[in-house]
């Protein structure tokens, strides 16, 4: 009617109402319309419209277009606001669905588990969006949503995540991960939403953690580990869990920043705790051992590669990760010196996750190490090339009658090791001192120092029958052989004792591995699985093995890490912090001298007392002192 009119009268329109300031037709009608029908109406529409909703929501089919066309009608009245709209139907159709709601949420809660409870919040809420899509205006879905969210969330949050049978801890322990996913998605939409769920799952998190913890720690104090140290298993299941939890925070919920310090915690809570005699620290170096090593975990590649970048990972919630690199790089220099690695790329692979994760700070030892490997081969091929010429000068000049090759190590990256100054045979006396002329001729700042109980050599031993054998053995062991050369007599502990040069410790190490390990080349008298000073030795003529290549064990004469070295280290980088921060400073309270320097370690979390002990230090030695009005200030001397 209203459009026909203001066809029918548009001149009035456009000419004699503009000109008069009077209404437009529109204006008019609509006025009119409001003053004799709306205001009579409106409340009995608005409380129908609201009833034909609640039916809908109850299963009910209802008249969607007649919805549509009173709705439009509030928006009109309007007059092009929706200020009428809201306050007459979008206001009281908000609150009758939270009372509606409300009750449907309490029904919920006392019939429905959890998942199933979510489930149809999700529905419903979904529900509403279309409803409004039909036949509300857009304007109306953020307000509607909003308040059923409040009422059928926030409301029930605590009750339904702390559930035992259905709650965040039931879900993880299930791995119902479409639950846990339905969970994330609707309680992200709440303000503070997610930290209690994200601190359910810490406090789930910790407690697996600390099982397995507790059940190695149980499993090594009743002996049902045989060996403690280089059993995989305890890294393998901390590994697992971190594979499940990382996967669960990356997926089902987003990779929320909250959930990923929830994990971050987590596992620094309990991957830092002693397990036994072993700190989570060396167990896990010696797991990357295990798989780096010939004779390890047989593994392809990308298994190998999969696990270091797993130990990677958890290696970064250790806070002495200090302590790591120490014994990571003392059974390193093992594997690259007794040429026990499986893969080169998978050294290297390793050193440049650790670098990336901890800086070149924290691998430039091992860089190192692995760069006089390199150079290793350079030197074989010149001094061959050093013979070569010697031999031009004189037949005799560098005749060898055995394959020798040397390790230069650089003293600054490779761990400290004992040198022994062991009586060598005149033939390997010869070889060691042909190299030494080489060296010098190479360069003239550096020294030369023998580490014997690094070495190692195949010996051919030939027995009665015409039977032969490759000993793999150490240089030492070597050695000792080599003593039983000639004759058929026996030698006494004391008479290879003086021959050797070597302390008792050392002699015994050595002849028990001869003797009484598997494969016994000497035999002993009194027989027996223990060396003592007063033993006799003779070379054992009828020994007999089914393989011609043997490789002779021996125990280390080297610790697989040195407590003092980690302690001398932290002690330097403790006080390089301090000078750094005080040298920015100038002057620094107590407590914030302290705050700033755990701040700055990166690589260990130092006791406090330690930090005042290195303060002291520093004060002694002039660097600090303290201010002579406030005793908890120090100020820096330049």
């Amino acid at each position: 009617m209203m459009k026909w009119m203001t066809r029918f009268f548009m001149y009035l329109d456009r000419y004699y109402v503009k000109h008069h300031s009077l209404p437009t037709l529109d204006d008019a009608g609509l006025q009119s319309f409001d003053r004799m029908v709306f205001q009579k109406v409106k409340v009995r529409v608005k409380d129908a419209m609201i009833e034909l909703i609640e039916k809908e929501r109850n299963g009910e089919l209802i008249d969607t277009t007649l919805m549509r066309n009173c709705v439009e009608i509030f928006e009109v009245m309007g007059m092009k606001s929706l200020d009428v709209y809201q306050t007459c139907l979008e206001m009281d159709l908000v609150l009758t669905s939270a009372t509606y709601y409300e009750r449907k949420s309490k029904g919920w809660l006392c019939e429905d588990s959890t998942p199933v409870y979510l489930q149809k919040v999700e529905e419903a809420l979904q529900s509403e969006r279309n409803r409004v899509h039909t036949y509300l205006h857009k304007s109306t879905e953020p307000k509607l949503v909003d308040e059923l969210e409040n009422v059928l969330l926030e409301a029930a949050q605590k009750e339904l995540i702390e559930r035992e049978n259905s709650g965040v801890i039931a879900l993880l322990k299930n791995d119902k991960l479409d639950d846990l996913a339905r969970m994330y998605r609707l309680f992200a939409r709440l303000k503070s939403g997610l930290e209690p769920i994200a601190n359910l799952v810490q406090q789930h998190i910790t407690a697996v953690g600390n099982d397995i913890v507790a059940k190695r720690a149980n499993a090594v104090a009743s002996g049902n580990v045989r060996d403690p140290s280089s059993d995989p298993t305890f890294i393998k299941d901390i590994l697992a869990i971190h594979d499940k939890f990382r996967s669960i925070v990356n997926d089902q919920f987003a990779g929320n920043s909250l959930f990923q310090k929830a994990l971050k915690e987590a596992f620094v809570e309990f991957v830092n705790r002693d397990v036994g005699p072993d700190s989570s620290a060396k167990l896990m170096s010696t797991f990357c051992d295990r798989i780096l090593k010939t004779g390890g975990e047989k593994l392809s590649d990308e298994q190998v590669e999969d696990y270091l970048e797993k130990v990677v990972f958890v290696f970064s919630y250790l806070t002495d990760k200090d302590l790591f690199a120490e014994i990571y790089r003392n059974q390193l220099a093992k594997r690259l010196l007794n040429q026990r690695s499986a893969s080169a790329d998978a050294e290297v692979l390793m050193i440049g996750k650790l670098k990336l994760r901890c800086g070149a700070q924290f691998t430039g030892k091992m860089e190192g190490m692995m760069n006089d490997l390199a150079i290793g081969s350079d030197h074989h091929h010149e001094f061959e090339g050093f013979l070569k010429k010697q031999r031009e000068k004189g037949p005799n000049e560098a005749a060898l009658s055995l394959e020798f090759s040397v390790q230069v190590l650089t003293t600054g990256y490779w761990p400290s090791y004992r040198i022994l100054e062991v009586s060598m045979p005149p033939l390997m006396v010869r070889c060691m001192n042909l190299f030494k002329v080489y060296y010098d001729s190479k360069t003239s700042h550096r020294r030369l120092q023998w580490v014997h109980s690094l070495g190692n050599a195949t010996v051919r031993a030939n027995f009665p029958k015409k039977k032969w054998y490759d000993l793999q053995v150490t240089t030492l062991q070597a050695v000792a052989l080599l003593l039983f050369n000639e004759g058929e007599g026996t030698l006494s502990f004391e008479a290879v004792r003086e021959s050797l040069n070597l302390t008792v410790d050392v002699v015994k190490r050595i002849m028990h591995s001869l003797s009484c390990g598997k494969y016994k080349l000497l035999t002993k008298t009194p027989a027996g699985k223990t060396i003592s000073t007063s033993d006799q030795f003779m070379l054992n003529r009828t020994f007999a093995s089914p393989m011609r290549k043997l490789r002779i064990p021996m125990a280390s004469l080297e610790e697989s890490h040195s407590q003092k070295s980690v302690e001398e280290d932290r002690s330097i980088a403790i006080e390089a912090a301090i000078v750094r921060i005080m040298k920015a400073r100038k002057t620094l309270q107590h407590q914030q001298l302290i705050s700033e320097v755990l701040s700055q370690l990166a690589f260990f979390k130092p006791n406090l007392k330690v930090i005042k002990r290195r303060i002291e230090a520093l004060i002694d030695r002039e660097y600090l002192e303290r201010d002579p009005d406030q005793a908890n200030t120090y100020r820096y001397l330049a």
